[in-house]
């Protein structure tokens, strides 16, 4: 039986011939044949040299990666493959386990191990640096495959692509980019640092061979001339998000597809559950062959927009310039918007290494022949020269013509800077080593003398004389910091490495930059008084500031409560000079603030290397769960259509925390229903990544998340988890009650209006706006107030009666005299609940109530 597990074929006599022949048959199977430059990388990683692998997009560098990985194993050398990001690393880490079973492959991304001993390791560059520095020549690394090693000139990053290399001088490198520009330092430092040849293979043709051109016509007329000559998929680059979805809106009215290929969409999509506001916008346009592509999409629609695309079905892809990173999409033909980006500070041209990586996605081996780039002028100058095309010859015309000027701030792009980019090699990289005190402490903690290991990292790396100067003076300060923190002790003798200095804590294995915050979240759950009304949801904020910012939702809580603030200023009579003063003090929501703030400062006396501002108190799982939102009210209430995805990687993150990081005996049955509640909502909203996760932290045979499959995976019932469900309608339930105890009857009715439109065709709204005001008034006339305390939060308060087909619920609420005589009650419509994802709930009524 032919086997497609990489490990069966290692020969019994692995010598080179043996296992280039292995592999080669291997890659035949899989309908590869290997490229010259394919086969020259093989052999020079056979014949163990360093290899620095500078070829084109589409080259095959992946199949290289994988024959590295397969000379390893047979060797029994331990290898590494290093990504930028983390999804990266998870789709690299299935795709090994496809090609040498899972048992021989394992990941650390900081969020999960998995099979941490396995002979081949996906990690992220940093999880790799902090390896290195920690354990350095002594590590049982063999070899490192580094892909996008572009990154080595990221500011903030670039650090973790430089330290393996300095630091690990026993293992074999696999260099990977298209866009490496002159790697002579490298080759020459490499085979210095491992006494290993280093061979560079650059230079080679692109198996799909590319044509460039320079588009003066009006951009949907450009996408129509590339239609009707055959070259789609198209992928329109924009860089804005929200230039990428108004464009793929715009070219609706074109005729992209026809009615047969219309039909065979549809077919294709099947089920595919889309949600309101931008999964209704997404669902118009696959169905007209118009798909969006960016990093701010839920995952399961930028998965259909790949698979439709890599059906045929998608004849234009909107998107950013993210997709230079890596997108599964067979392109065509690429088509820039503009040669110029906002780079977080300024507007500038694109550099060239930012063009070849964006420009490298046109023409896909094994789908295309020959791929296209072209790039449109500025929209002033496409209008200026059509006004003298119509102007002609005529003297007169052409003396009325009002040229349109460049918007003010605009950076101007010619047909000259798109020659100029074609041509250019891409930037130098440039070094980025930077000293901190984990770094530090990780030296510390490796055998042998830590001030030599650190003497040498810093006076013997890729940065000229002074920058390492500058390097060395800032280390002295980080360590006497260490020093008098305690963390770090000086011994009374030193011993016969020559050591001087221990660090007086223990470090977990796999301690990195991201790790010393759960230990802190640890200190502060300790100093939360259990009986607390809000227990369980402080312990939520405490996880939720250890997070990564959520920026865009974040911006979206501050606009939001600013524009509630300046309001309450206004109807106050308080002056516009001190409203715009007091307006900078109002921020997103930071709950425990104060508590999370005096606790980092005495915590960072024992921990200097964590950041004064390492934690971010915020408050977004938190305000869901208080006000009973489900991701699609959360989405509309804050306008983030556009930040789907973000939302929903840290809601993923946090149910993640939540899960991994609170201690059995922090946790009470609040707290035990938030993590339901949370779990259950992210899995209704896309499953795809706590699936992913899920399945790495617990395998399972059947299951194979974040592999190619049906565009519409079925959706796990939302009833058939009760617990997670009934949460949620309580929830539901006592944010009415809080909104109704403030008197808010235009919001009651607008939120019955939302969840109306859960439903396709949006059901009918019993309580509106003017239901509601009516509905208070009545008891208003009867009660001062309704309590919102932890009392009135009881889930006793909630009568459930559950009848074949609906939930009907009954929520008392508490008035200052005690009766309990009046309530809200709605009904559930379990199969809309289960079709939505999210429980679809009418309130019908708030009155007194019977008996």
């Amino acid at each position: 039986m032919v086997t497609t597990n990489l490990e069966k074929r290692i020969p019994a006599d692995a010598d080179a011939d043996a296992l280039y022949d292995a592999f080669a048959e291997w890659a035949a199977e899989q309908g590869l044949t290997l490229y010259p430059h394919q086969e020259e990388a093989f052999l020079e990683v056979l014949s163990g040299s360093n290899v620095i692998l500078a070829t084109p997009t589409g080259s095959g560098k992946s199949l290289v990666a994988a024959a590295a990985h397969f000379t390893a194993l047979a060797e029994d050398r331990v290898s590494f493959y290093t990504a930028p990001i983390k999804a990266l690393v998870s789709e690299k880490f299935f795709a090994l386990c496809d090609q040498f079973g899972a048992d021989n492959v394992g990941m650390i991304t900081g969020d999960a191990t998995v099979n941490g001993d396995a002979p081949i390791i996906c990690c992220t560059a940093e999880v790799l640096a902090n390896l290195a520095l920690r354990e350095g020549p002594a590590a049982d690394i063999g070899l490192v495959v580094m892909d996008e090693f572009h990154f080595y000139s990221e500011p903030d990053r670039g650090w973790a692509w430089q330290v393996p290399i300095l630091e690990l001088p026993q293992a074999q490198f696999v260099l990977m980019s298209a866009t490496l520009g002159d790697v002579t330092m490298f080759r020459d430092d490499l085979t210095r640092r491992t006494g290993r040849a280093t061979a560079v293979i650059a230079g080679t043709e692109r198996p799909v061979p590319l044509e460039f051109s320079y588009a003066t016509t009006p951009i949907h007329e450009t996408i129509e001339e590339l239609l009707e000559q055959d070259r789609a998929p198209v992928y329109v680059v924009h860089f804005t998000q929200a230039a990428a979805l108004e464009r793929a809106q715009s070219l609706v009215a074109l005729k992209v597809t026809t009615r047969e290929e219309r039909d065979a969409i549809a077919e294709r999509i099947g089920g595919f559950r889309f949600g309101t506001g931008f999964g209704r916008t997404l669902s118009r346009l696959v169905r007209h062959g118009i798909g969006v592509h960016h990093a701010g999409m839920l995952p399961k629609y930028r998965r259909l927009v790949e698979q439709l695309a890599q059906d045929g079905l998608l004849k234009v892809i909107c998107g950013t310039d993210t997709l230079g990173v890596g997108i599964n999409v067979p392109i065509r033909t690429v088509l820039l918007t503009g040669l110029t980006k906002f780079d977080g500070t300024k507007q500038r041209l694109l550099k060239a290494r930012e063009f070849h990586q964006i420009v490298g996605r046109a023409g896909r081996a094994g789908f295309d022949s020959r791929g296209w780039v072209v790039a449109q002028a500025p929209e002033h100058v496409v209008e200026n020269l059509r006004a003298v095309e119509k102007a002609g010859d005529d003297p007169k015309k052409q003396k009325k013509i009002q040229r349109k000027k460049a918007p003010d701030g605009f950076v101007g792009w010619s047909e000259e800077t798109f020659e100029r980019l074609i041509t250019s090699e891409p930037e130098p990289l440039q070094p980025r080593l930077r000293v901190s005190h984990s770094m530090l402490v990780n030296l510390l903690a490796r055998e042998g003398n830590p001030v030599a290991h650190a003497v040498r990292l810093l006076s013997d790396n890729h940065h000229e004389a002074k920058d390492q100067r500058r390097l060395q003076k800032h280390a002295l300060v980080l360590a006497r910091e260490l020093l008098t923190s305690g963390v770090v002790e000086r011994l009374p003798e030193p011993d016969a490495s020559g050591r001087r200095h221990a660090l007086t804590i223990d470090l977990q294995r796999d301690f990195a930059l991201n790790q010393p915050l759960a230990p802190f979240a640890l200190a502060v759950m300790e100093t939360l008084d259990r009986e607390s009304d809000t227990y369980a949801r402080d312990i939520v904020s405490i996880v939720e500031a250890i997070l990564e910012d959520p920026r865009q939702v974040l911006w979206a809580q501050e606009y939001k409560a600013r524009g509630e603030a300046v309001a309450a200023m206004k109807l106050d009579g308080i002056e516009y000079e001190e409203r715009m003063e007091r307006l900078e003090e109002v921020s997103w929501p930071k709950p425990l603030a104060d508590l999370l703030e005096v606790t980092l400062a005495a915590y960072r006396q024992s921990h200097p290397w964590i950041s004064a501002d390492a934690l971010s108190p915020k408050a977004v799982v938190r305000e869901m769960y208080e006000r009973g939102m489900t991701f699609t009210e959360f989405v509309s209430y804050y306008g983030l259509s556009r930040s789907e995805g973000l939302l929903l990687r840290y809601l993923t993150d946090a149910y993640r925390a939540l899960r991994r990081t609170v201690p059995e005996h922090y946790r009470d049955d609040e707290l035990e229903d938030v993590v339901e509640w949370l779990g259950e909502l992210v899995r209704q909203t896309d499953s795809s990544l706590l699936d992913e996760w899920e399945d790495l932290v617990n395998p399972s045979e059947d299951a194979t998340p974040g592999r190619p499959g049906e565009v519409a995976p079925p959706a796990r019932p939302l009833t058939a988890n009760e617990r997670a469900f009934t949460v949620m309608l309580r929830n539901a339930m006592f944010h009415r009650v809080e909104l109704a105890a403030r008197d808010a009857w235009e919001q009651l009715g607008e939120l019955e209006a939302r969840v109306a439109e859960l439903t396709e065709p949006p059901r009918t709204v019993v309580m509106d706006a003017d239901a509601w005001n009516e509905a208070l008034g009545a008891y208003y006339d009867e009660h001062d107030a309704i309590a919102t305390d932890q009392e009135a939060r009881s889930p006793a308060l909630l009568q459930v009666e559950k009848v074949p087909g609906e939930w009907r619920l009954r929520q008392v609420v508490v008035d200052p005299d005690g009766d309990r005589d009046w309530g809200l009650t709605a009904v559930v419509d379990l199969a809309a609940s289960d079709e939505a994802g999210a429980a679809v709930l009418t309130v019908t009524g708030f009155e007194r109530l019977g008996g």
